[in-house]
């Protein structure tokens, strides 16, 4: 029996179940082929970008030298968050070393949570994808007996095959999760790695700003000549 057939001869219950299953499939294999064509670009274009910056003569050099690398806008809004100004306000008070850590951090999170989009739904399809086959296969099994219990004569052929049937929807359970969470640990190992080259470059931004702003403040003042 075909999985078309089973679902055309089962209830609302084995047919409710096998849509969820397949919706859960095609939303964890969009978010695997997205997010796997997302992470090698942001892999390349962090170590590029920030290979760009330090070989830049200025900040303002590095911002448009990084923005023909930056595919994907993870360095750049880090280094923008640092030329950020509101004076007047509380996020200009305070010394200057503790505006740019707020600002990095800030700025750090957003990116971050741009690699983490979508791995919320894999985790959750593959911690639940079985247990919702499980629950199609249990209603399946209930349901198979209790339509031989009606006929009056069980015998292992007839028991065999309905279970067998119903016993698909673990197996297709286990087919979506497997994926998902295979994708989720691959996923999970890439963006930390890339997480750990964007903390070190916002550390190292910070110190190389917050030094240059403290060199300015300590340089005295030019006199003007007076005629």
């Amino acid at each position: 029996m075909s999985f078309y057939e089973l679902f055309s001869q089962g209830d609302s219950v084995t047919q409710l179940v096998a849509v969820v299953l397949l919706a859960m499939s095609v939303a964890s294999w969009v978010v695997i082929l997205w997010k796997a064509w997302l992470l090698r670009r942001a892999a390349g274009d962090v170590s590029r970008s920030t290979a760009a910056f330090w070989q830049s003569p200025s900040v303002d050099a590095a911002q448009r030298k990084v923005g023909a690398f930056d595919r994907e806008a993870l360095v750049l809004p880090l280094i923008a968050a640092t030329q950020l100004d509101a004076p007047g306000s509380l996020a200009a008070a305070g010394d200057r070393s503790q505006q740019l850590t707020r600002v990095l951090r800030d700025a750090l999170h957003r990116v971050l949570d741009k690699l983490q989009f979508g791995q919320v739904l894999l985790a959750s399809v593959g911690s639940t994808a079985p247990f919702v086959g499980l629950l199609g296969t249990v209603w399946g099994i209930y349901h198979a007996l209790t339509g031989i219990a009606a006929a009056g004569q069980i015998t292992i052929d007839k028991v065999a095959g309905p279970v067998g049937e119903a016993l698909i929807m673990t197996a297709g359970g286990l087919a979506v999760a497997i994926p998902a969470v295979l994708g989720y640990n691959v996923f999970g190992r890439l963006i930390g790695r890339i997480e750990a080259d964007l903390e070190g470059f916002a550390r190292d931004l910070r110190e190389l700003m917050a030094s240059t702003q403290a060199a300015k403040a300590a340089a005295p003042p030019v006199e003007t000549e007076q005629r």
